[in-house]
């Protein structure tokens, strides 16, 4: 008898065992973060519009009247709400009004998703960093192109927008249907487009970097892109208000926030075939999402610090002293500062997302009309002890070549 408990005892250590073993990040439904801390997205969304930051609440009803911002925000400090609000229009021609849970085109806000996914894969022993394209795509016609060379706009590609579009026009293809990631690359193999450049040679931001690394990650996964992302970041990090929307999948996207540009309400932008790509754009959030984004990261949920660490390193040649561009973020640094971020900009939409690394602040502004107001955030950067990152703000050129 003394034998068979024995055995049943040592069979149910066993199971507990590999239950815990095969257990993987993603599969962390304790609440419970990979450092050790609770990680409950009920507590980090609490806010009480009555005690928020009035300075702040002030100085947006100010940029959206004076500045023409319109669009959603969402200010946290150490790990609380301090400020949320929405100002302006959903869509201007049927008078929607903006809700605080109103879905936006992320734009490339995308990137710091996809360049978290493939540091993901990278974890997992299922890519190399210095992996040539060549070995998930054959045909692909350019050499010496890596997966770090993409995450780090360092590859010397062609900008596949302006490609398909003229594709599309001077073949007039039906420009409703949106185009797959994997049909753009077949594209680029059919018709090899010259490169700007040899790969690794400089800094070029380009958008085709990171739907090659959407098409990778599609590749290697045998998954979706919207598939991968929804099981192994948004779910993990409790994003529940954010997907991927193609216009390859959705003849019309769900989502009901238009973006308009030219800073005209004139002009509202209909989605179409370039609206298909995914991986440098295509990911639809909120302001309270982008948030819990960022406090999953922090908490280990997503990917290991020491990964997140070489992401946010320098990968480039240091513009004015401050600003750089790691894996799939842009950086700006001074002695004991570190900001993480990354702008938005693509039919209609605009946005900036940062994360104060020192000084525990995110700040969150998705906006669904092309205009300057986002040049005017430094007295909201220095109400929140945030250094104040924009390029001009040190050479006094008020650079707008963001995104």
């Amino acid at each position: 008898m003394r034998q068979v408990c024995t055995t049943v005892i040592s069979l149910a250590f066993s199971l507990l065992s590999l239950s815990s073993c095969s257990r993987g990040k993603g599969d962390n439904k304790s609440g419970i973060a990979d450092n050790g801390k609770p990680f409950n997205t009920t507590e980090l969304l609490k806010y009480d519009p009555a005690k928020g930051d009035k300075k702040i609440e002030e100085f947006m009803e100010h940029l959206h009247k004076v500045s023409g911002f319109n669009g959603n925000i969402l200010v946290a400090k150490k790990g609380k709400i301090v400020y949320e609000g929405a100002f302006g229009w959903a869509n201007h021609l049927t008078r929607d009004s903006l809700k605080l849970g109103s879905q936006f085109e992320l734009a490339s806000v995308t990137k710091t998703m996809t360049g978290t996914a493939i540091m993901q894969l990278w974890e997992k022993g299922k890519i190399k960093l210095d992996q040539n394209v060549k070995d998930f795509f054959p045909d692909f016609p350019y050499d010496g192109v890596t997966i770090r060379l993409l995450l780090t706009h360092r590859s010397g590609m062609m900008n596949y927008v302006y490609f398909l579009d003229n594709i599309y026009r001077s073949q007039h293809l039906n420009q409703k249907k949106g185009v797959t990631n994997k049909e753009t690359m077949a594209l680029i193999a059919q018709y090899k487009p010259a490169r700007f450049n040899k790969p690794n040679a400089s800094f070029l931001y380009n958008n085709s970097n990171f739907m090659v690394l959407g098409a990778i990650i599609e590749k290697v996964t045998g998954m979706s892109y919207a598939d991968y992302m929804k099981e192994n970041i948004f779910k993990p990090a409790g994003m529940t208000h954010t997907a991927v929307y193609s216009k390859a999948v959705y003849d019309k996207i769900p989502v009901d926030v238009v973006g308009h540009d030219r800073n005209s309400w004139r002009y509202s932008v209909a989605q179409n075939f370039l609206d298909g790509p995914v991986g440098d754009k295509g990911v639809y959030s909120t302001v309270a999402d982008l948030y819990v984004f960022d406090q999953a990261l922090k908490a280990g949920r997503l990917i290991k610090q020491a990964t997140q660490d070489s992401a946010y390193t320098d990968r480039n040649p240091m513009v004015r002293g401050h600003f750089n561009y790691g894996y799939g973020w842009r950086l700006f640094t001074s002695p004991g500062q570190k900001v993480v971020y990354h702008t938005g900009w693509w039919h209609g939409f605009r946005h900036i997302f940062l994360r104060d690394m020192k000084n525990d602040v995110t700040i969150v502004l998705l906006g669904n009309v092309v205009n300057g107001s986002l040049l005017h955030l430094d007295d909201l950067f220095k109400m929140t002890g945030m250094p104040v990152v924009r390029k001009g703000a040190y050479n006094g050129a008020g650079d707008t070549a963001e995104d």
